[in-house]
């Protein structure tokens, strides 16, 4: 029996994916359940499980952009499991003389033997770029129309010394919706950004007298994170505003706190999201975010787990960043960048003396946030940082650590 595996819904309102990479060859015999592809949708990268046991028949290629519900691939569910390793249950194929003696043939095309199209004519030409100049990718090497928009004009002739190189990657359906957002920001948000510094000392005492016994009680680290998105929580309570997103005409108020976090993965740049923040304790707030980060290495993040989310955070500190514009994530209306802890001169009562100072920014919509929303946000989240006891902890440090 012949089972048709197709392309499964990888979340609401996407409509199509991209083979990222097969994970196994044309003819392989699979497990149930063994991942046999990676997947790109526009917001995550899923991997695809064989849902039978059988030998596999490839239907799509790496790079083809695949309708959800499509058939990607066959699965022979009567073959047989071949002995040994994994190997390829059909060989007949590479006995065949006329593959042999075909493969050379196209081996062979070289960028001069390779014709253009009528239309990859047109634009070469208006590119000022020589046929010859150009690898075909179509039929014998036959330059096609997407070849020819995707030329790029010699940049010179001139001899140099070593070995120059370029690579030509395709970029994963996952990064172009990226980039395709971040350009719509900076051009349909009227973003701007303002700047203060926070005196992160009372925060490394509090975790130097007791982060040793949270992590003993707890499973986890008190880190930045927590003091981080409480007092985020806080200032979104005290300017709701800067927790709102423009819909239309429209302006939505979010009267919970789902807060978006950027976690650096193997495909990238990913932004889970801490649901009800609102509502948690330090610990809870660790968990989650240690929970998260894990998932998003190992790149099993989900999409529902990164959708949503009414503010982001982002702490471009950890690569040694020391000042940032971040950038929004729509539809949100803020963004708050953390920055690299720096030890510096500062005055306090009358005296300079050396503090570790963290510069932190705040990235707003002006189209609904105005500037004393906006300064006043910041001020607030440096107000709880620099007296996290009082602001965050309602004075009972071991209340609130839940120790």
């Amino acid at each position: 029996m012949i089972l048709e595996m197709k392309v499964p819904s990888p979340g609401e309102s996407i409509t199509e994916v991209e083979i990222a990479t097969w994970l196994v060859e044309d003819g392989d015999y699979v497990e149930k359940d063994q991942p046999i592809a990676e997947v790109d949708s526009d917001k995550a990268t899923l991997e695809l499980p064989a849902e039978e046991s059988g030998v596999i028949t490839l239907k799509a290629e790496e790079g083809d952009a695949v309708a959800v519900g499509a058939v990607v691939c066959l699965i022979d569910m009567d073959a047989a499991k071949p002995e040994g390793n994994n190997a390829p249950a059909k060989t007949e194929v590479k006995e065949t003389p006329k593959a042999e003696t075909a493969a050379p043939k196209v081996e062979a095309v070289t960028y001069a033997t390779g014709t253009a199209s009528p239309a990859a004519k047109k634009i070469l030409a208006e590119k000022g770029i020589e046929n010859s100049t150009v690898k075909g990718t179509g039929k014998a090497g036959r330059i096609t129309k997407n070849d020819a928009e995707n030329a790029v004009p010699s940049m010179g002739t001139k001899p140099v010394d070593g070995e120059r190189g370029t690579e030509r990657k395709k970029m994963s359906m996952l990064r172009r919706k990226v980039a395709q957002r971040l350009v719509a920001v900076k051009s349909e948000t009227a973003m701007l950004t303002t700047f203060n510094e926070v005196n992160m000392q009372p925060i490394f005492d509090l975790r130097s007298k007791y982060k040793e016994g949270f992590k003993a009680k707890h499973g986890v680290g008190l880190g930045f994170m927590s003091f981080f998105t409480l007092a985020v929580v806080r200032a979104l309570d005290m300017y709701p505003d800067v927790n709102s997103m423009i819909d239309g005409d429209f302006q939505i108020k979010n009267n919970f706190q789902d807060i978006s976090i950027a976690v650096s993965g193997p495909k990238g740049l990913m932004v889970p999201v801490i649901r009800n923040a609102e509502k948690l304790s330090f610990k809870s707030v660790e968990s989650e975010v240690k929970r998260l980060a894990l998932r998003a290495r190992d790149g099993q993040i989900t999409v529902d787990e990164m959708t949503g989310g009414t503010f982001t955070i982002t702490n471009g500190g950890v690569f040694g960043s020391m000042l940032s514009t971040p950038i929004l994530n729509p539809p949100q209306s803020g963004i708050l960048g953390m920055h690299n802890i720096v030890n510096r001169p500062m005055a306090v009562n009358g005296e300079v003396v050396i503090q570790p100072i963290m510069y932190v920014a705040l990235s707003y919509d002006h189209r609904v946030i105005d500037g004393r929303e906006s300064v006043g946000f910041l001020v607030a989240v440096k107000e709880a940082l620099e007296n996290p006891v009082e602001l965050l902890m309602d004075n009972d440090i071991k209340k609130a650590l839940e120790m």
